[in-house]
């Protein structure tokens, strides 16, 4: 089956409906399928459901979504860089369902291992377990959380080859592998895309079987989220009687 599509247009071709669930890979900048977002724009689906770790900022990422009205839900971590994703939320526009960001990973870890919900200590006694149930194992309470399993999951990998292997590289690893394995259909965008065999079998993250459709995006900007920098120190004068180096 033939995989690598030449656009991100192409490649969600006949996946995209309204009202679906997206997941969507990446953390704040790092990672997220830049591209397949765009091409969800230029689509127009309407009331989506979006699983991702934050919604990217004003403009970017996640946001570009946000600013034409097409998300309903987020089902999210962290979001408080984006201003109009505040703006919607406090204005009643969207829909909210936060998680504590270790529950979210691992209901999409469970989702895709088919798990269809699970027992945790985290967020007993707080608003995050308000309307779930809670039950007692050994003395202690623990709260049900459900797993997510999305319509479809776009992913961002440094390396994928033809096949669908996919390696991510360092932080963009993040929430991407296991997204990857959580929904009926997975698109992967790749940096570098080479051939079956030349990614070490050790070092595969997700095997290609996950992966259905993949475009080649060599040469993308990799935005920063918030650059922070410290002035160089001043120069200590020369001693008495030296030269300064």
């Amino acid at each position: 089956m033939k995989k690598v599509y030449a656009d991100p247009t192409s490649a969600l071709a006949g996946l995209l409906k309204n009202d679906m669930m997206v997941m969507c890979g990446g953390f704040g900048l790092c990672g997220i399928p830049d591209e397949l977002i765009e091409a969800v724009r230029e689509s127009g689906v309407k009331g989506l459901t979006i699983v991702s770790n934050n919604a990217g900022i004003d403009g970017v990422g996640l946001g570009k979504l946000l600013e034409t009205r097409q998300v309903a839900k987020m089902i999210s971590s962290y979001v408080g860089e984006n201003k109009e994703f505040a703006r919607q939320y406090l204005g009643g526009e969207l829909q909210i369902e936060f998680n504590p960001q270790g529950t979210l990973a691992e209901r999409i870890r469970a989702g895709g291992a088919g798990i269809p919900a699970f027992f945790t200590k985290t967020g007993v006694g707080t608003k995050v377990a308000e309307g779930k149930e809670v039950r007692e194992f050994d003395g202690e309470h623990f709260v049900m959380e459900r797993g997510l399993f999305a319509d479809l999951a776009i992913v961002h990998a440094h390396t994928g080859d033809t096949e669908g292997n996919l390696r991510y590289r360092k932080t963009a690893r993040n929430f991407n592998p296991m997204m990857a394995t959580a929904a009926t259909m997975t698109v992967a965008q790749v940096e570098h895309l080479v051939q079956p065999g030349e990614i070490d079998a050790d070092d595969i993250h997700t095997p290609g079987i996950f992966v259905k459709r993949i475009i080649h995006v060599p040469g993308r900007e990799k935005r920063i989220e918030q650059r922070t920098v410290r002035k160089r120190a001043e120069a200590a004068p020369a001693a008495a009687g030296g030269a300064a180096v």
